[in-house]
């Protein structure tokens, strides 16, 4: 049972590391010229990455960004005090319950980072034809699964006795 709950608590930190590394680096779209992310764009000009804003208007939606921007640090935040409460439960919980506050919390961070990747592909970069989703949207989607397994398998999951 220890082996269980220490991989579970391996994905779990993985899928933080996961999520953070999708906010906060600036790859969710790029060129070979340009690099976004959510919160700025880097345009490299003479072998110099430059930082500038994104860009406004009908091809870049504020509303939608800042739903994107809010919706990967909620999932951030929720995953975080997600292995808090495991951490608390683990000395907390009777033998034979469930961990079901952790996996309400990794299900909270498993739908805003779902709707922000979502939101992402749906309304930015529609018309552009070169170009290519970067890694950091790619790590959004696979935190988005990581964050997904791990709520389950805390509903799932029960403290037995060795």
């Amino acid at each position: 049972m220890l082996i269980l709950l220490a991989g579970i608590f391996g994905i779990h930190i993985i899928g933080i590391i996961i999520l953070l590394v999708a906010t906060i680096d600036n790859a969710w779209w790029v060129t070979e010229t340009i690099s976004t992310d959510v919160w700025a764009r880097w345009i490299e000009v003479n072998g110099v990455w430059n930082l500038t804003d994104i860009p406004t208007g009908a091809h870049y939606p504020q509303d939608y960004l800042q739903a994107v921007q809010a919706s990967s640090v909620l999932a951030c935040i929720f995953s975080i005090i997600g292995i808090f409460v495991f951490v608390a439960q683990l000395f907390t919980l009777e033998k034979g319950q469930r961990f079901t506050i952790s996996g309400a919390f990794q299900l909270l961070a498993c739908l805003c980072i779902m709707i922000a990747a979502s939101i992402y592909t749906d309304r930015f970069h529609k018309e552009e034809n070169f170009g290519w989703y970067g890694h950091c949207f790619i790590l959004a989607w696979i935190a988005f699964a990581l964050t997904f397994i791990s709520s389950i398998i805390y509903f799932v999951l029960r403290k037995k006795t060795a």
